[in-house]
Parts: C-alpha cells; structure tokens; sequence
C-alpha cells in the first residue's frame, strides 16, 4: 500500500507542476519592471479548467500526503 501511494503522490506531483507551469500568464522582464498594464478578466474555457484542476490536484497531492503519514 505504501509503494502505491508513493507512486500516485509523485504522479500527482508532476502533474501539478505541469499545470502550475501551464498558467504562465504574461510575467516576463517587462511586467518585473512595471511595464505590464493591470487588467482583470474572467477565467474561460480551457484556462479555468485548468485552474479548477491544478486546485484539485492540490487536495489530492495533501490527501495523499496526510494518508502516507497516518498509514506508516
């Protein structure tokens, strides 16, 4: 049980780094620098789901780390 959960948590750990990554919005040099223009809009489409899984990824990744540690 405890190899399975090992391998899930670190499946789940590249997962949401890849989708952490993947919400790259805009934040090169220029924006470090204030050239970037503030504006707020909704999330659409591809772009909130892809934020309501990199927050379901999340739980799942805590889940799993607070199971690990009540199992051994």
């Amino acid at each position: 049980m405890g190899q399975i959960l090992l391998v899930t948590e670190i499946i789940i750990a590249i997962l949401l780094i890849i989708c952490i990554l993947l919400q790259h919005q805009g934040a090169g040099l220029g924006g470090t620098f204030g050239g970037e223009g503030n504006f707020y809009r909704s999330r659409r489409g591809v772009e909130k789901f892809l934020f309501i899984f990199t927050i379901v990824l999340s739980v799942l990744f805590a889940l799993i780390a607070v199971i690990k540690i009540v199992v051994k």
